[in-house]
């Protein structure tokens, strides 16, 4: 396991989602009621981006197919996505948001 920066903590403002990458992953940031989140960015149904899919709560609805996750745990919420989103530790040092990712992650 190894912590990796994604971006500026200021970058991510509250109720929003935005894109990052590390460690050869794509990976989609949110920050929710002051909590940051970091989940796979890659639907799990079908190849489609949840950064660009719209954040209701604390839930990530896709935006090709409106499966929907619980950002927290990753859990499916709607079909037709039957498999949970990757789910990364997420903490902020300095002003920087770092990402927890495994090697086999």
């Amino acid at each position: 396991m190894a912590w990796h920066a994604v971006a500026k903590a200021e970058d991510v403002g509250e109720g929003q989602v935005r894109a990052a990458s590390a460690a050869n992953k794509m990976i989609a940031l949110y920050k929710i009621e002051g909590t940051f989140y970091a989940t796979s960015d890659i639907c799990t149904h079908a190849f489609a981006l949840l950064s660009d899919g719209y954040l209701d709560g604390d839930c990530i609805e896709c935006p090709i197919h409106q499966a929907l996750f619980h950002v927290p745990t990753g859990e499916v919420r709607t079909e037709p996505a039957t498999e949970p989103l990757q789910t990364f530790p997420v903490k902020v040092e300095g002003e920087m948001l770092m990402v927890e990712i495994g090697e086999d992650a």
